[in-house]
């Protein structure tokens, strides 16, 4: 009656559970000042002074600190304290978060318990402005020329035209 789908994901969700996962954490007893830009996911437990630009999802973990002019981020989840404006798809404050600053948003998600200082604007769609991604790093392009190179070519040719009509093989009498 019930049966399990068993057809390959598409390409699609496999392409955004790769975004929305955490790549990268920043641990509670480090320092940083500086910026964090590109694709993948951040966690910050730690203290961060700069510029985040990430094409991907930004979590400030309880213990974490974030002092920023402006977060921009396709997922922020705020469980610690950011100081600092916010443009996002999507923010989530934990009951634990702390925000002081303006958010520009299409989705906003909080908790009992949660801390905004700050105005919310909410948009229909909101352009973050970031870089666009390379396609490759300069070593996995050198790596995927090296490869390339010292590959045989090989050709297939294959025939887009089938004859499907049914040939009889009995004998004729």
């Amino acid at each position: 009656m019930f049966k399990r789908n068993t057809s390959p994901t598409t390409d699609n969700t496999s392409q955004v559970q790769a975004v929305e996962r955490i790549t990268s954490v920043l641990g509670s007893g480090v320092i940083w000042h500086g910026s964090i830009n590109g694709s993948g996911g951040v966690r910050i437990e730690g203290a961060f002074e700069g510029e985040i630009a990430l094409r991907g999802m930004l979590v400030v973990g309880e213990t974490g600190r974030v002092t920023c002019q402006n977060v921009r981020a396709n997922t922020v989840i705020v469980a610690g304290a950011v100081r600092g404006n916010i443009t996002t798809q999507k923010l989530e404050i934990r009951g634990t978060g702390r925000v002081w600053g303006d958010v520009v948003t299409t989705a906003f998600v909080t908790e009992e318990g949660a801390f905004l200082r700050g105005q919310i604007r909410m948009e229909e769609t909101v352009e973050l402005e970031l870089e666009p991604a390379p396609e490759t790093t300069p070593s996995e392009a050198a790596q995927a020329e090296s490869i390339a190179q010292s590959a045989p070519v090989q050709a297939t040719v294959v025939n887009p035209v089938m004859d499907t009509t049914k040939k009889s093989t009995k004998p004729k009498s």
